[in-house]
């Protein structure tokens, strides 16, 4: 525990510097270097992790069902469950490595969390959407804490004034390289203003595994 979380970097025990981006009101981004153990835990993963197939592997957007263009896995607390694009899933109860990583993120950021996505990328074509992390059972409060093993992949951020044809405001996105051992922090408002995605980066071949925790408020009905 101790190599893989203290003040200065979340991977190891080698003094790294943090990297803060000013979004909107408080968001706050952290980037911090990988080590040795970052490499242990994503072969830890790729071992312990089942990731959802058949229907639990798709997702329902404007009304048609979609294939998720990546493999993904709900962990968390017993009983827990989250809904999004129309889809509801149940937490897979902890595994030691998941509960490891999550007790180390908790050790750096001061919050605890009770739920973790986790999104497996085999190489550049999987891909995330542009999307934002506003359900209702996700507690406002508690940042959204993303932790990067793998290959690097570009992080876009988009602002909702500045999307589409119907924007008005020009605000440039933010892209950030997601490097491997990165612990990335969302605070609060960061998704009422910004839109975040993945896109497909035709030239990565090497895979790439994504954990986001979370809190999820107990009772709250989506």
């Amino acid at each position: 525990m101790e190599k893989f979380v203290n003040k200065s970097s979340c991977i190891n025990d080698a003094k790294s510097p943090q990297k803060k981006i000013k979004l909107e009101s408080d968001e706050r981004i952290e980037n911090e270097d990988e080590g040795e153990e970052a490499h242990h835990l994503f072969k830890q993963l790729e071992e312990e992790v089942v990731y959802s197939t058949g229907e639990e592997a798709k997702v329902q957007l404007f009304g048609k069902v979609h294939n998720i263009p990546r493999k993904q896995a709900t962990y968390g607390d017993a009983g827990l469950t989250y809904t999004y694009s129309g889809v509801t899933r149940l937490a897979c109860p902890w595994t030691q490595t998941l509960e490891y990583i999550r007790d180390a993120v908790t050790k750096t950021t001061g919050q605890t969390f009770n739920f973790v996505l986790v999104n497996r990328y085999k190489d550049g074509q999987d891909h995330m959407g542009e999307h934002r992390d506003d359900e209702k059972e996700l507690d406002p409060l508690c940042p959204i804490a993303s932790v990067s093993l793998g290959a690097p992949r570009d992080f876009i951020f988009r602002h909702r004034d500045a999307r589409g044809k119907q924007s008005h405001r020009q605000i440039k996105p933010v892209k950030l390289e997601l490097a491997h051992g990165s612990l990335l922090l969302m605070n609060s408002p960061t998704n009422t203003f910004w839109y975040h995605s993945l896109p497909v980066r035709k030239k990565i071949s090497l895979p790439r595994i994504n954990l986001t925790f979370r809190r999820i408020l107990l009772g709250r009905k989506k």
